[in-house]
């Protein structure tokens, strides 16, 4: 296996714990491909069956839901390292909700269902990789449907903020989605998300330039 494969692999929570070299005996008996999309290609149709699993070597996927009447809002991006829908890949309806397309150029690292299987038998430590994967998606919707359910729009705004700089591990974050696109994956208007925004701005919680937004002050934000 090429070592440029083995190191992205390394960045997928699937292998976690994992060294290249017990990564690469772990896949030597299964069978693998490597798939390429361009920029701007659709990956899936919404309700398609997922047929295969997918890890994300390269580039970024744009995962998009659509309404009654085509309205269509983003509901995430996947990078690499990703696993594609990996709470699909067992389940008996296995057809995606979401639309997906590329970003960027994508490259993933694809396995038929039954080689993925029989991988999971062959490995405790991928087995047990699989089963926090799943358990770490239970546990962001479960935040996510409360997030929906219960907050206000201003703890709303105040929670993507707070998410955006623990990832990008920076009080100074890039928002890489409009602001309507924001509203719209909330379920609330643009313009209460913009007067919340300049609400934050005022009280001297935040700072915005753009898409870049510098937090200033937490305590200000509650």
């Amino acid at each position: 296996m090429e070592q440029n494969i083995l190191d992205q692999l390394s960045h997928c929570p699937l292998f976690a714990d994992m060294s290249p070299i017990e990564i690469e005996i772990a896949l030597s008996d299964a069978k693998w491909s490597t798939v390429h999309y361009d920029a701007h290609d659709i990956y899936a149709l919404a309700h398609m069956p997922y047929r295969h699993v997918d890890i994300i070597l390269s580039g970024t996927l744009i995962c998009r839901m659509s309404s009654l009447s085509g309205k269509q809002v983003e509901v995430s991006r996947l990078h690499g390292g990703n696993i594609i829908a990996p709470a699909f890949v067992f389940s008996k309806n296995d057809n995606l909700p979401v639309g997906v397309e590329t970003g960027t150029p994508v490259t993933v690292f694809r396995m038929r269902k039954p080689e993925f299987e029989q991988l999971l038998r062959d490995n405790w430590q991928l087995s047990m990789n699989f089963i926090r994967v799943l358990s770490n998606i239970n546990a962001f919707l479960t935040k996510r449907l409360k997030v929906l359910s219960l907050y206000t729009v201003r703890e709303k705004v105040a929670w993507l903020l707070l998410e955006r700089a623990g990832e990008q591990g920076s009080n100074i974050i890039r928002l890489f989605r409009s602001r309507q696109e924001i509203a719209d994956s909330f379920g609330i208007q643009k313009f209460s998300l913009l007067r919340v925004l300049a609400d934050f701005q005022k009280e001297g919680a935040i700072k915005i330039n753009g898409r870049e937004i510098t937090i200033l002050d937490r305590q200000k934000m509650k």
